[in-house]
């Protein structure tokens, strides 16, 4: 039996800072920084992305329900009979074992992105801010990030993800949803909200580009709101990228994003001098939320086979889950 949700406290975006505090060391001062004056913002999906493993099925396969009734469970959300939010409970609860002992096996079993770590200090040496959005568990990302970039740089990284309740013994993993939906967290506001809060903070007439880095279909949503979008090669992102003539920029490791934002940022300094829109902007991406609704559905998306991507493009308009009524405990 999965345990019930735990229903979270309303959240107030405008006190959320979805930004890296600016570095101590940068201000266009850095040797290696660029000096270009727009303002950019990098998102990075996590598990399959930075990291080559999903850090939930490392503790799942190892800790918890294990690999083939995970498979199953993966299965359901895909073809549609149950929700995200619904099998995750399921999956997270499944765990048995101290937060710590836990995290053992992902020092061993998790591998990170060769070039990230070079990535992530150009980043810093050019005040770009880069945000973690994920659909994992806050806790979990901080401590594998803590790991594996030092907690100096990790502090660098915000991280906009659900949170998690977990006692002492290891017994009860329970994940708080940042969003009321059924994904548990709505990436594309999440990214809407940033785009918004820096354009705010923008008092010199410059327009922030988004760039959004991904690997998976959980990624779409978010990947409709970037101006610049990065997919893995070779992996599902890509994959409906070009199924959906969909312009992206594919890379191998993070070397290739840190070539392609170099040659974007200086493009756009030498077209716009970072005023007005950047040189490569999204058009859609203010009006995405609008025509993605489940009453507006565009109607070439609509018709394409793959039930898989329209659950989470469109998780109420597209999914067979019905959530159970109130007191009925949710079965396996």
């Amino acid at each position: 039996m999965a345990p019930s949700a735990v229903v979270p406290q309303p959240l107030d975006f405008s006190k959320v800072d979805l930004k890296v505090p600016k570095s101590t060391f940068n201000d266009n001062t850095s040797p290696n920084s660029i000096g270009t004056k727009r303002k950019i913002i990098c998102f990075s999906d996590f598990d399959g992305t930075i990291f080559m493993q999903d850090t939930g099925h490392v503790l799942f396969d190892s800790h918890g329900c294990g690999p083939e009734r995970r498979e199953v469970l993966d299965q359901q959300i895909k073809t549609g009979e149950r929700s995200f939010k619904e099998v995750s409970e399921e999956m997270w609860g499944s765990l048995n074992v101290p937060f710590d002992d836990g995290f053992e096996v992902m020092k061993t079993a998790l591998d990170i992105d060769v070039d990230f770590q070079k990535f992530h200090r150009f980043c810093i040496d050019n005040d770009i801010p880069f945000n973690v959005i994920s659909a994992g568990l806050k806790p979990i990302l901080r401590r594998v990030l803590d790991q594996f970039l030092g907690e100096e740089d990790s502090a660098h990284i915000e991280i906009v993800a659900n949170d998690a309740q977990i006692n002492t013994p290891g017994t009860e993993w329970k994940p708080v949803w940042i969003h009321d939906c059924d994904l548990g967290h709505d990436k594309a506001l999440s990214i809407q909200q940033a785009r918004a809060a820096a354009k705010l903070e923008c008092e010199d007439g410059t327009i922030p580009l988004i760039v959004f880095i991904g690997d998976g279909v959980s990624d779409l949503p978010a990947a409709r709101q970037a101006d610049i979008l990065f997919a893995r090669r070779g992996l599902r992102l890509e994959e409906y990228c070009i199924e959906n003539k969909i312009a992206y920029i594919p890379f191998d490791t993070f070397a290739d994003i840190q070539k392609e934002v170099e040659a974007i940022m200086r493009e756009d300094q030498q077209k716009t001098g970072g005023l007005g829109l950047p040189a490569r902007s999204n058009p859609r991406a203010n009006i995405w939320r609008r025509i993605s609704s489940r009453n507006a559905i565009p109607l070439y998306l609509a018709a394409t086979p793959a039930r898989e991507e329209k659950m989470f493009l469109w998780p109420e308009a597209f999914s067979e889950y019905q959530p159970k009524k109130q007191g009925i405990p949710l079965t396996a």
